[in-house]
């Protein structure tokens, strides 16, 4: 970064200067101790006009917003860490606080009480100032360009789309002269060290290859296969390789991006962010994990057996390493009984060979190429697929729309997919995201019903989940649900 004012924080609060004050290279920053900063941006930032720089500072002094920012950038702050519990940060660091500052060319953040581990002798990590950034522009831009105008209407489903589109240009994600070569790893932040391990094996693969790496953004199988693709990519000497984090607010402050994240982008909520990874994609890989990758399994194939996609072609493969096969037999089990045997012509199961999952996964981002060239589809963003509004729909997770959800046959695949798909979100919401946990606190945990067969599987399911540890990283959990049997 270009500048950094660092003042120890037992220093005066107040007493922002421009001369940098290092810490002594004998000192490591410890859990929870803190410094006060001043950041200068880098990038698209930084050249702002004062109108420009009004509308930020105005904007990010609301006290929605402004809490909104301030969990989003510890959550940035703090990246690399092993919490997944959404208020766990802010419990370590309660005096925290982040401020748009008006500068002559644009702005800069007044940083007061960050995590000292965000900075080395003085100097706040590269890394992580971009994601800080990152998060301003996407936070500050969705609220004052984006919400509240006409073509981007949340109502329907191409202003839904059309709202996804410009948040990701916003964000310079979409990139119009590279050829298609994005794969998109789903997977859990909490695996065991097996699984860990073929994800890096997997994204070694890829990287090999000549593809990047898209995830949630943050640890276990969304860090692997980009830790992974870094040795590949730099054996094949390739430049500006991506690895690009795509969450949002709900999930950030749980899943801390992860310190190899080249590219963040925070959509506006979870059924935004799933539609970016389905647009940006070309390839699709998911490995082991919980909850909230079933959330994601869901909603892809929630997509994949809506009639108008039926022959879109679309990579989609299951791995992992030996151990993990019993968990994507169980995985395709509750699938084929939720959703129709047919289902599983949607999907490869690949165990334990990391090369033949990049050779499938290759083969099929060619076929992606050969498809958009034949119908004219741009390469950064996959227009022909169509996104039924029952998946684009923001689900708020209360006691009444998860008892409320229709999981019952009757409907077409695809509207029991998106309400399956919202039964796992709701799950996820009470496990990390920090008003889902209020309302478990408050309410207790949340109530599913449906059709007997299918409540079965899905409580087998759940609960092979909490065996393995796959619901939470650290502690005992405590299930926020109830199958209704």
């Amino acid at each position: 970064m270009r500048h950094v004012s660092i003042l120890p924080c037992a220093a005066d609060a107040n007493a922002m200067t421009d001369t940098c004050i290092p810490a002594s290279s004998t000192d490591a920053p410890r859990a929870g101790s803190t410094v006060n900063a001043l950041v200068s941006p880098r990038g698209g930032l930084d050249v702002l006009s004062r109108a420009e720089v009004a509308r930020l500072r105005d904007a990010a002094a609301g006290s929605v917003l402004h809490d909104l920012l301030r969990r989003c950038a510890l959550a940035v702050l703090t990246t690399g860490s092993a919490l997944d519990d959404a208020r766990a940060a802010s419990a370590l660091y309660p005096d925290f606080d982040v401020f748009i500052r008006p500068h002559d060319r644009g702005i800069k953040l007044e940083l007061r009480n960050a995590p000292a581990q965000a900075f080395v002798d003085g100097q706040i990590i590269r890394g992580v100032a971009e994601l800080l950034f990152a998060v301003v522009r996407d936070i500050v831009y969705t609220t004052t360009e984006v919400e509240g105008d006409a073509k981007f209407s949340a109502a329907t489903g191409a202003g839904i789309t059309s709202a996804v589109f410009e948040v990701l240009r916003n964000a310079h994600i979409l990139k119009p002269r590279n050829e298609p070569n994005l794969v998109v790893c789903w997977g859990g932040h909490s695996i065991s060290r097996e699984e860990y391990d073929y994800t890096k094996t997997v994204g070694y693969e890829l990287g090999l290859r000549g593809l990047d790496i898209c995830t949630g953004c943050g640890p276990g199988a969304m860090k692997g296969p980009m830790k992974g693709a870094t040795i590949a990519h730099a054996k094949q000497r390739r430049q500006a390789p991506r690895y690009i984090g795509v969450t949002e607010p709900g999930i950030i402050a749980a899943e801390s991006p992860n310190p190899i994240v080249n590219h963040l982008v925070i959509m506006p909520d979870i059924e935004k962010r799933l539609e970016a990874f389905v647009r940006l994609g070309h390839g699709f890989i998911v490995f082991p994990g919980g909850v909230g990758t079933c959330e994601e399994i869901l909603f892809i194939l929630g997509l994949l057996t809506y009639p108008d996609n039926v022959d879109e072609p679309f990579p989609l493969v299951f791995t992992g390493p030996r151990a993990a096969a019993a968990y994507f037999q169980q995985i395709d089990r509750f699938l084929k009984l939720a959703l129709g045997e047919a289902v599983c012509q949607r999907y490869r199961i690949i165990v334990d060979d990391s090369e033949a999952v990049a050779r499938a996964i290759r083969t099929g981002v060619d076929t992606v190429r050969q498809r958009r060239v034949q119908s004219q589809d741009a390469y950064f963003f996959n227009w022909s697929l169509v996104v039924p509004e029952d998946l684009q729909h923001p689900f708020e997770p209360t006691h009444a729309s998860m008892a409320a959800l229709d999981l019952h046959r009757g409907q077409p695949v695809h509207q029991l997919a998106a309400n399956l798909r919202r039964a796992f979100s709701g799950i996820v919401a009470g496990n990390v995201k920090e008003e889902g946990m209020k309302r478990i606190e408050r309410e207790g945990p949340f109530e599913i019903h449906g059709d007997p067969d299918i409540m079965r599987a899905l409580d087998d399911l759940l609960r092979a989940f909490v065996g393995q540890g796959r619901m939470k990283m650290s502690g005992d959990y405590k299930p926020c649900y109830r199958v209704v049997v």
